[in-house]
């Protein structure tokens, strides 16, 4: 699957999580993809708060912390000001569930983690039922995309082009590589 050798698991981000992932929103390779540093924590609060049904995690390499991973659901985030920004989401199955990522540690990028911690979302997704998993990198974003190819997703052919700078992916377990 990976030359990289060690253990990926994922647990429950906690409020003990909060200064370690502020310090990766702040690291300049998640900035470059992710928002505000103190906006996106404050919507990771409000997720282990309850006020957000989006489920995030810490993603574990050996049982150390070495990223960050949410899901969310399609159907809970289709109010008007999402649609006006992001139509495409009203396109998208009423069950469906995204997923998110970045690894924390630059040392650790370009080495297959992501694309290992992805799979190991999508099972878990899969055992709770989820049969439509989508994941929405910027196209730009040509290491997050190679990632998300490897585990098994492919651009969603209705939706090329009219998504703005992000590629709308689909999880096909057919399209799953081990490279």
């Amino acid at each position: 699957m990976s030359s990289e050798p060690g253990q990926i698991d994922i647990i429950p981000v906690t409020a003990e999580h909060y200064p370690l992932l502020l310090d990766w929103l702040h690291q300049p390779h998640v900035r470059e993809w992710w928002g505000d540093p103190d906006t996106e924590l404050a919507h990771i609060r409000d997720m282990v708060e309850g006020r957000d049904t989006t489920r995030p995690f810490v993603i574990r390499l050996d049982g150390k912390s070495i990223g960050y991973i949410q899901y969310w659901f399609v159907a809970d985030n289709r109010s008007p000001d999402i649609l006006e920004k992001d139509p495409w989401v009203g396109e998208l199955p009423e069950d469906a569930v995204g997923v998110d990522l970045t690894i924390g540690e630059e040392a650790l990028l370009s080495r297959g983690i992501g694309s290992r911690a992805v799979r190991l979302m999508v099972q878990r997704l899969l055992d709770e039922g989820h049969a439509s998993i989508i994941i929405d990198p910027d196209r730009e974003n040509r290491r997050a995309v190679r990632a998300y190819e490897k585990a098994g997703f492919r651009p969603i052919p209705h939706l090329e082009g009219r998504t703005g700078s992000v590629l709308i992916m689909q999880y096909d377990k057919n399209n799953e590589t081990n490279t």
